[in-house]
């Protein structure tokens, strides 16, 4: 039934654990994995500040580099699993959006996520991106607990 699995991470412990749980449903029913992590264009902490370009070029640096670490972890649980991954680092203010469209463009049937069970005033603060997946996606979302 599915053929292609969009796994998107944040770096967390239970993003990681979802892509492991991700990767193993994968090797079950012989589907294939995309890693994907998204990061900000924008900084919040440099909104209506004039900061130099080459801070914000370090900022974008530094950020392209916590994401690679994150997306060789994924590509390293695949191979050890025998998992045909790839992996997309992609940057966007707006996470569910990135994780949406990099769906769609690479034909993936099913997104999986981790919930990180925020409820309450955490989850009105912070926002849900895998609630805003659920809301906007057309792919099937499976959250993972």
């Amino acid at each position: 039934m599915f053929k292609h699995i969009l796994l998107p991470t944040d770096g967390s412990e239970i993003s990681f654990t979802t892509i492991k749980a991700g990767i193993r449903f994968a090797k079950s029913i012989g589907a294939k994995v995309t890693g994907l992590c998204v990061m900000p264009l924008q900084f919040t902490f440099f909104v209506e500040m004039e900061i130099p370009k080459q801070a914000l070029e370090q900022a974008s640096k530094r950020c392209k580099e916590v994401a690679e670490t994150y997306l060789v972890a994924i590509e390293k649980e695949a191979e050890k699993t025998g998992v045909e991954c790839n992996c997309v680092y992609e940057t966007n203010d707006c996470p569910y959006e990135a994780i949406i469209q990099i769906a769609e463009q690479k034909c993936c049937d099913i997104i999986m996520m981790a919930s990180h069970g925020r409820s309450g005033v955490g989850a009105l603060l912070t926002g849900s991106e895998t609630q805003k997946v659920l809301t906007h996606s057309k792919i099937p979302v499976l959250v993972y607990r």
